[in-house]
């Protein structure tokens, strides 16, 4: 039978509900306990005969003649319900057998037993509907088998598949884990702009909107409100984080989304040294919290976060892998190392660009946890320098299973090197990079008013699809996609 032909039949359905004076879709519910606790509280509600009054959808009918049965999901748990003419209203369990399929949501009062087979069960004594169902789900034997349909209709995979239904518990455990951490260690949470007149703190491309009540365009953050979280240490809060959306008119691939979520956080009078302990114990914690183990499976690397995490040099690596010094080779040099490994540019080339994808190409034999070091200053424009080696940026970067996953940085907090450093970015953007960052006149003022010393760090929903070793888009609860034709 076709999905049209299907509702059809449902709808019909509806009509005998009406004529029996049974609303479809009633405003309220007596359901008074949860699937549960009702397993919980088993062996005591059948001995007190108690009357109960559940509610759920019903996810399977089977039973014929004078006895059916139907199994509930609540969200919580299944619990089984039998509905013998013998025990209930003729008219009742007729209309039950006329109406009621797979996929409806009802209500179910009566007592607990357990059948001859000895399966906890619900004895019916009376039900109603509680929403009618047009459409059919897909069997639970079955379930969603094609990708697209399993991402557009997620509502349907999640319903169907524990396995998913787990995942987006873990996701909220995963997030409320860090959100835990900070809190723990005395920072503030806060809230700061999605939408800004000048998007900073990344090297990514905004999408753009019109604000029509201030006749402005503005853009869509492309990190969680750096800039405005270093004016919040401006403003004498020592330590804040934000959990917040973020979003980035980029490509789409297996680690990179163009709206999600991520973590920032910052501390005054800490450095990079200092946040490297703080970012190997706030991993450890969110992977035993949300997981209970520290060892994953993560495409071909095994990532065990228990242990020790070396620090690898940037320009080391690169100087060792391709035979070029990162920090004193020219333009030329750099963009010719990149694309004789293969590198294509998507646009204007330069060292900076070039000398990235050298390292992206290194990083992906790397297991991790690990943490990098001595990144050159040209690719960090916010980050201060190293006090010994002022050609390379006190930065830390974590990574695992062959990507970046965390950044963190020591703080520009010197408003003139700042707008030097943004001058520059700017001058790139002008040449044709618009991922280069902007000049942001506003953010240096408020630097020239002094800022302290003080340890950034982001992290996104990244680390969680890595942890769960799937691509970012699954495991997003809702993921972008294009509309169907």
């Amino acid at each position: 039978m076709s999905e049209q032909d299907i509702r059809a039949e449902r709808l019909k359905k509806l009509d005998i509900l009406k004529a029996a004076e049974m609303e479809a879709y009633p405003s309220d519910s007596h359901r008074d306990t949860s699937n549960a606790d009702l397993i919980a509280q088993f062996d005591e509600l059948e001995k007190s005969t108690h009357k109960v009054h559940l509610g759920g959808r019903v996810m399977s009918l089977r039973g014929q003649g004078g006895i059916m049965f139907a199994d509930i999901f609540d969200g919580t748990g299944r619990m089984q319900l039998v509905l013998q003419k013998a025990d209930i209203d003729e008219k009742v369990f007729d209309l039950f057998a006329m109406t009621v399929d797979a996929g409806d949501f009802i209500e179910a009062s009566g007592t607990m037993f357990k059948t001859k087979r000895g399966e906890r069960s619900l004895k019916v004594q009376k039900w109603r509907m509680l929403a009618k169902s047009l459409l059919p789900i897909p069997t639970e034997h079955f379930g969603l088998k094609d990708e697209e349909l399993i991402l557009r209709q997620r509502y349907l995979d999640i319903l169907l598949n524990e396995e998913v239904r787990k995942m987006f518990i873990r996701r909220a455990k995963f997030w409320q884990s860090a959100r835990d951490f900070y809190l723990s260690r005395g920072f503030l949470e806060v809230e700061t702009p999605v939408l800004e007149t000048t998007p900073g703190g990344a090297d990514a491309r905004p999408f753009k909107t019109h604000h029509h009540a201030l006749d402005i365009d503005v853009y869509m953050r492309i990190c969680a409100g750096e800039l405005w979280q270093k004016e919040l240490l401006i403003a004498g809060f020592p330590k804040v984080f934000e959990i917040g959306r973020v979003f980035r008119n980029e490509g789409q691939s297996r680690e990179h989304l163009q709206d999600y979520t991520q973590l920032e956080s910052y501390e005054a009078f800490a450095d990079a040294r200092l946040g490297m302990k703080f970012l190997q114990e706030l991993y450890r914690h969110i992977v035993k919290e949300t997981y209970g183990r520290y060892t994953f499976e993560i495409g071909e690397h095994t990532v065990d976060f228990a242990e020790e995490w070396p620090e690898i040099d940037f320009c080391t690596a690169i100087q060792k892998e391709f035979g070029i010094d990162a920090i004193s080779c020219t333009e030329d040099e750099a963009i010719e190392a990149a694309k004789n490994v293969g590198v294509t540019f998507g646009q204007s080339p330069n060292k900076a660009r070039a000398i990235d994808h050298l390292w992206k190409k290194i990083r992906k034999g790397i297991a991790g946890p690990a943490f990098l070091r001595g990144v050159p200053v040209y690719l960090s424009p916010l980050a201060k320098q190293m006090v010994k080696d002022p050609e390379k940026a006190d930065r830390v970067q974590i990574i695992i299973a062959g990507s970046e996953v965390g950044n963190g940085y020591s703080e520009l907090n010197d408003p003139l090197d700042q707008r030097a450093r943004f001058e520059e970015q700017q001058a790139l953007r002008d040449a044709g990079d618009d991922e280069a960052q902007r000049l942001d006149e506003e953010y240096i003022r408020a630097m020239e008013h002094g800022m302290p010393p003080a340890f950034g760090f982001g992290v996104s929903e990244r680390l969680f699809s890595f942890l769960e070793n799937r691509p970012a888009h699954e495991a997003q609860i809702f993921p972008l996609m294009r509309p169907k034709q």
